[in-house]
C-alpha cells in the first residue's frame, strides 16, 4: 500500500536514520480534497520502539509539513486509533485538533480519531 505514497510523492516520504539503522518512517501525499484544498495526508508515521521518547516522530512530522507548505498546502490531515494516547500527544503537540470521530474505522473494530491542522 505504502509504495503508491512513496512513487507518486516521493518528497513526502521520509526515513530516520541512527547509523547505518532505520529507526523512523513518515509517508504522505498531497491533493485535492473536493477540488479546492490542497489537503496532506499522513499516511503512516512510525519510529521503532527502542528510539521512541527522542522527538524522532516529531521531527519526522515537522519534515513533513514543511515539504507540504512547499508545495502550497491548505490543511493537514490524518488518522489514529483513539487509544493510542502517545500518537494523539504527539499531533495535538504540533497544531493538530481533532476532528471527528470515524466508528470501527480498523479492521480490529478501533474507532479512529481524524485529526487536522490548518495551514491557512
Amino acid at each position: 500500500t505504502y509504495r503508491y505514497f512513496i512513487h507518486n510523492w516521493p518528497n513526502l516520504c521520509f526515513l530516520a536514520r541512527h547509523g547505518s539503522e532505520y529507526v523512523g518512517a513518515i509517508v504522505c501525499k498531497l491533493d485535492f480534497h473536493k477540488k479546492m484544498t490542497k489537503r496532506g495526508y499522513i499516511a503512516m508515521l512510525a519510529v521503532d520502539e527502542n528510539y521512541r521518547k527522542r522527538r524522532i516522530g516529531a521531527t519526522l512530522v515537522k519534515k513533513a509539513i514543511e515539504a507540504m507548505i512547499l508545495d502550497k498546502a491548505d490543511e493537514v490531515v490524518l488518522e489514529t486509533e483513539v487509544t493510542n494516547k502517545p500518537a494523539l500527544l504527539l499531533y495535538e503537540r504540533l497544531g493538530f485538533v481533532r476532528d471527528k470521530r470515524l466508528f470501527r474505522y480498523y479492521l480490529n473494530g478501533v474507532d479512529a480519531l481524524r485529526l487536522k491542522l490548518w495551514l491557512k
